[in-house]
């Protein structure tokens, strides 16, 4: 996993240059946006808990056959390993905007994801429906300043909406 920063050297490491003064503005900006970007991540992983539940349940009452007898999510176990999946994917898309890049998300979460759910017998369509009710569900809480102002965080949410789709894509 690199974070933004690590990655930027890397890069100009690998070229044998020094940073650029566009590399370099990137990078000040992120330090510049730490505290916005901090305060998404806590926002989520503060609520992770009704993000994956109300995402499950809005999924459920659009599919309903997922969890009647026979559905992907029909038994107790069945529906947990559904929520612990959603959870380990929300937890993954925190850790990426947190690092401001979606490596340890791809590394560690949606390689071989596809392939797995499809072993499985587990519909991606539902799965990717899901995330995106993570998503709509994140960025509503991501972007509520519930009185406290943050300044513009349009391009934080963007990000954030970006993990998402990335994890919708991989699964489908």
């Amino acid at each position: 996993m690199l974070d933004a920063f690590a990655k930027v050297v890397a890069q100009a490491d690998a070229r044998g240059e020094f940073l650029s003064n566009g590399q370099l503005d990137a990078l000040s900006a992120m330090i510049n946006e730490g505290s916005k970007r901090l305060d998404v991540v806590n926002k989520i992983t503060s609520n992770a808990s009704s993000i994956v539940t109300n995402s499950a349940r809005a999924l459920f009452a659009e599919q309903p056959q997922l969890i009647q007898p026979g559905g992907n999510a029909y038994t107790n176990r069945r529906m947990a390993a559904c929520l612990r999946d959603m959870e380990i994917v929300l937890r993954y898309v925190s850790y990426a905007m947190a690092a401001g890049d979606s490596s340890v998300l791809d590394d560690r979460c949606l390689n071989g994801l596809r392939e797995t759910y499809q072993a499985l017998g587990t519909p991606g369509t539902s799965v990717a429906v899901a995330i995106q009710k993570m998503k709509e569900a994140s960025i509503a809480i991501a972007s509520s300043v519930d009185g406290v102002p943050l300044g513009d965080c349009s391009s934080l949410i963007a990000e954030l909406g970006s993990y998402f789709d990335r994890a919708a894509t991989a699964v489908v």
